[in-house]
């Protein structure tokens, strides 16, 4: 009878260890995606928003410096063997998105830029700049400094990840994060984003299935949140009785052996 109950659980871990290997693989059949569906996905990457709180790195550039100068926060100073200095720290060289979504920027004043990609602040200074101030169309390049993305949850390494380079994909950041453990689900891993206008979403990603290589969320913006939760498995080994059942039960136990003395002693 022992032995038959012995079978029964080893049966009930092979199989419990069955259903586990599947949660673990990462984009099932990838290779059956499309070339055309992944070459359209990666030309969406870098192309998001500006929100308010972004820190942004905007740098004007033409043939002459001397023209392009009043419009430049970082201040270049030639030195004898033509390399270049900056003659200001970090601190002042990056333009703040207000909470209207504006930055003041040189000579051109006050910008509206929130809810504007990267490429479009781009073109509109360079417009506003060509051709009432400069003979030539300048060149114009804008970077977020403070691209943060959040992990949280079963994570071998959550945290905070900055990306120095304002682009980030989904499967950068969990590697930069030591990857889930193997409590994490893959199935169902929740990103909460927040717009420009201060609307938050909340999508949950299949990352056994490759197709989330295609869906828009896998590339991520700025202050994005990744929580990963933990599996059946996982949960079950971390739950734990409340406090105020424990001391029910202990008050209950003792209850239940003075009353049973009292019977003893009344027989």
């Amino acid at each position: 009878m022992k032995l038959h109950y012995l079978l029964l659980l080893a049966v009930a871990a092979l199989l419990t260890a069955c259903n586990m290997g599947k949660e673990v693989p990462y984009m099932i059949n990838a290779d059956q995606i499309s070339s055309s569906a992944l070459s359209a996905a990666a030309a969406q990457a870098g192309d998001f928003s500006i929100k308010p709180g972004d820190m942004l790195l905007i740098n004007v550039s033409a043939s002459s410096y001397d023209a392009v100068k009043p419009f430049n926060k970082i201040q270049y100073i030639p030195t004898a063997e033509h390399t270049t200095n900056m003659n200001q720290d970090n601190s002042t060289i990056y333009y703040l998105v207000d909470d209207n979504g504006n930055i003041d920027f040189p000579v051109l004043g006050k910008l509206h830029v929130g809810g504007m990609t990267k490429h479009a602040v781009q073109d509109y200074i360079a417009s506003l700049i060509y051709p009432r101030y400069l003979n030539e169309k300048p060149g114009v390049e804008c970077r977020i400094q403070n691209f943060r993305v959040f992990c949280i949850g079963e994570f071998n390494k959550p945290g905070v990840i900055n990306a120095t380079n304002g682009r980030l994909n989904f499967i950068e950041a969990v590697a930069m994060c030591g990857d889930l453990t193997l409590q994490g689900r893959r199935d169902n891993v929740l990103l909460i984003r927040t717009d420009a206008t201060g609307q938050r979403t909340v999508t949950r990603i299949n990352m056994n299935d490759a197709n989330f290589l295609t869906m828009p969320e896998f590339n991520l913006q700025q202050n994005d949140m990744i929580y990963v939760e933990p599996n059946a498995s996982k949960a079950r080994s971390s739950w734990s009785v409340p406090p105020a059942v424990t001391f029910g039960i202990s008050l209950l136990g003792t209850a239940m052996s003075v009353i049973t003395f009292v019977l003893v002693l009344a027989d």
